[in-house]
């Protein structure tokens, strides 16, 4: 697809390099997108620069109002990468090597304007400095959101959302004169979760479990939704509480998950796409999900939850998040927990109060402020 922008050297507009797809998830794109957004609240245009991927969120970028420029789809490429090479599985999600993505975002950037960028903004986990380093004449500045810690970048902003993540662990990966972000506290929310946040933690003050709701990423490749479904089967969770589940419309298991939710005992309902998660968090009792970006949005709101984490990328963050919520590194462990979990009332209702109390402490939700004031330059 080519996309093709009138030239102005006065307009103000940021680039966002990020993919989506059925092994990556939609994670990088949803937080890029709730900082686009915050940016053209603020007159910023905003354009995505993603791959073609199986899975790409081209349709959901457009409808919350940005361009979209798809570079050309690789096929069979894994035969091209060996083994030796450092961020292997990483590199496989990018669809091809640094220097042709390199090559093909700055043509892209080309036909945007002559003038540089004011920034370009990164969020993947297959490119480092040497991918940075050849877009650097095209633009200002360059932003990275990371969250692994383990490779060198050339930006001018860092920002890792991580809990207990500390600016050392990037001083030696970043130039001297990048400002580094880290923790929780800039975690990229929308801001709705702000203004949710007071009413879903006074409601909490009364624990109960009317609603539990599930959501394990927009793509859930390995179908962890049905293997929570099928733990819940042997547990005491009253068959009085709905079920909520929230999925992506590309989640290839979608129709087996609407299949398998007919033979529960419980109401349950399946959400795609749905446009008011905070509202539908504070409103729930209990939320068993994945260890992604969400996991902010749940904290900001004080929603107890039960973590599973479903990638390896995630582990730092869940290690130290087990003394704010319940964490579940192995999904094989999970029946026994969710029996155990449901089975005393009282230690439930107890439960539930502390993992509120603990993981609102976490992050208020004006991360996204922070950031996008950062770049404004105030």
């Amino acid at each position: 697809m080519v996309f093709i922008r009138e030239n102005s050297v006065n307009d103000m507009f940021v680039v966002f390099r990020v993919d989506a797809s059925i092994e990556i998830g939609s994670g990088h794109v949803m937080r890029c997108l709730t900082l686009a957004d915050a940016l053209k609240n603020e007159g910023i245009e905003c354009i995505f620069i993603c791959r073609d991927h199986n899975g790409n969120m081209q349709s959901l970028i457009q409808n919350k109002g940005h361009s979209v420029i798809l570079l050309s789809s690789v096929k069979e490429v894994s035969s091209r990468f060996t083994s030796q090479h450092p961020h292997q599985e990483y590199l496989s999600w990018l669809g091809t090597f640094q220097e042709e993505d390199a090559q093909q975002t700055i043509a892209a950037i080309q036909t945007l304007t002559t003038s540089k960028l004011a920034w370009l903004i990164v969020d993947h986990y297959a490119l480092n400095q040497e991918w940075e380093r050849q877009l650097r004449p095209y633009c200002q500045k360059i932003m990275v959101i990371d969250d692994l810690a383990d490779r060198f970048h050339d930006c001018d902003l860092l920002l890792d959302q991580t809990f207990g993540r500390d600016e050392r662990d990037y001083q030696a990966l970043v130039p001297e004169h990048c400002t580094i972000l880290t923790g929780s506290y800039y975690a990229l929310l929308r801001p709705e979760f702000a203004q949710w946040r007071e009413y879903s933690l006074q409601r909490r003050q009364q624990p109960q479990l009317k609603q539990l709701l599930i959501t394990l990423g927009g793509v859930d490749k390995d179908n962890i939704t049905g293997q929570v479904l099928a733990a819940l089967v042997n547990s005491h969770l009253p068959h009085h509480c709905k079920i909520i589940i929230v999925m992506g419309e590309h989640a290839p298991w979608l129709e087996i998950i609407r299949a398998q939710t007919q033979q529960l005992p419980w109401v349950i309902e399946v959400k795609v796409n749905i446009s008011n998660m905070a509202e539908l968090m504070a409103n729930s009792d209990l939320c068993i999900g994945a260890a992604g970006s969400t996991t902010w949005e749940r904290c900001c709101l004080g929603l107890p939850t039960i973590m599973l984490i479903t990638a390896k990328n995630q582990i730092f963050a869940g290690i130290l998040l087990k003394k704010k919520i319940e964490v579940i590194e192995h999904i094989a462990v999970l029946q026994n927990y969710l029996f155990n979990f449901f089975s005393n009332k009282k230690y439930l209702y107890e439960k539930l109060n502390i993992l509120s109390k603990k993981s609102r402490e976490l992050t208020i939700g004006l991360g996204t402020e922070k950031i996008t004031s950062f770049i404004l330059g105030n």
